[in-house]
């Protein structure tokens, strides 16, 4: 089974990397962007076929290794 992982700063956690995107966007002349925050997408591809144990099989791989949970929240999803 196929699942993507979103991984994104929590609210309120400065983004000094969205905030470059954002700053080199203005400089290519695109206005009006107020902010800009930055993550990462994980693709996982599971041997497990049922959905709810890879759900919770990607669960536990993202507090354990693939987001760092003080400042970083998550989003599984199916690929």
């Amino acid at each position: 089974m196929k699942l993507r992982v979103y991984v994104t700063l929590k609210p309120g956690v400065l983004d000094p990397q969205g905030e470059a995107i954002r700053h080199a966007l203005g400089s290519l002349g695109f206005d009006g962007i107020n902010g800009v925050r930055q993550g990462k997408m994980i693709e996982l591809d599971l041997l497990e076929e049922d959905a709810a144990q890879a759900e919770e099989t990607a669960k536990d791989m993202c507090e354990k290794l693939l987001a760092n949970t003080v400042i970083e929240s998550y989003q599984i999803e199916p690929a």
